[in-house]
């Protein structure tokens, strides 16, 4: 799906960034460890078209630990535990929705098929160094992203989680648009109030079914 793109793509190729982050990017493969793997890089692109997108959720950048970073923000690959941040998503969507999670399983790919984007804005990170990557080119591509998926014409929720999230709040403009804000899912947030009882899950799948666009289930069995 990732050619659906390609409008987006070839437009970031033509900037000055574009060749920085492609030479920073071949250098930190090759010379460390980096999550997730070169292939996976851009997942979310490859499992969600801009057609199909209904619901945005923004990261800020990849896990940092050994197999949990799979391209789409919050999720980790089947086997990986749960971290802390994505338990919380958990339980806020039991308790809003009524339904019963697997905790055992937090690979979101079926929200990806259904339509989520699950973008972080840093594509990449070393090895145990979270924010080692965040760099002015992934701003810059993360500012046309944004641009990008605001010039979309269908109905999308943004659910923006924590004041990294927050700060792209300017970026939609396009009035076919639900955005969704709260403090972000991770304990040390989520314990100071601000996550639990928002009820954005279901609050965004009112507002699609308000557009005549089928609901996301965001039930992970």
């Amino acid at each position: 799906m990732i050619k659906d793109w390609a409008p987006l793509f070839e437009e970031v190729k033509k900037k000055d960034y574009s060749k920085s982050l492609h030479d920073f990017l071949e250098k930190e493969y090759q010379e460390n460890v980096v999550y997730p793997p070169r292939d996976m890089v851009y997942n979310a692109f490859h499992l969600t078209s801009p057609q199909d997108v209904k619901v945005v959720i923004i990261g800020q950048d990849p896990y940092h630990g050994s197999g949990q970073a799979m391209g789409l923000s919050f999720s980790v690959p089947l086997g990986i535990a749960l971290p802390p941040s994505l338990q919380n998503i958990y339980k806020e969507i039991e308790d809003d929705l009524h339904i019963k999670m697997n905790f055992r399983k937090g690979d979101l790919t079926s929200w990806a098929e259904q339509g989520v984007l699950l973008l972080n804005a840093y594509l990449t990170v070393r090895g145990g160094q979270p924010l080692s990557h965040q760099r002015e080119e992934y701003d810059h591509f993360f500012n046309d992203v944004m641009k990008y998926l605001d010039s979309l014409s269908q109905p999308i929720v943004f659910m923006l989680w924590g004041n990294f999230a927050k700060r792209y709040r300017p970026l939609i403009q396009n009035k076919n648009r639900l955005i969704l804000m709260s403090a972000h899912p991770s304990p040390m947030s989520a314990n100071r109030g601000g996550w639990f009882k928002n009820h954005q899950f279901s609050k965004a799948n009112e507002y699609l079914l308000s557009q005549n666009v089928e609901p996301i289930d965001w039930q992970i069995r």
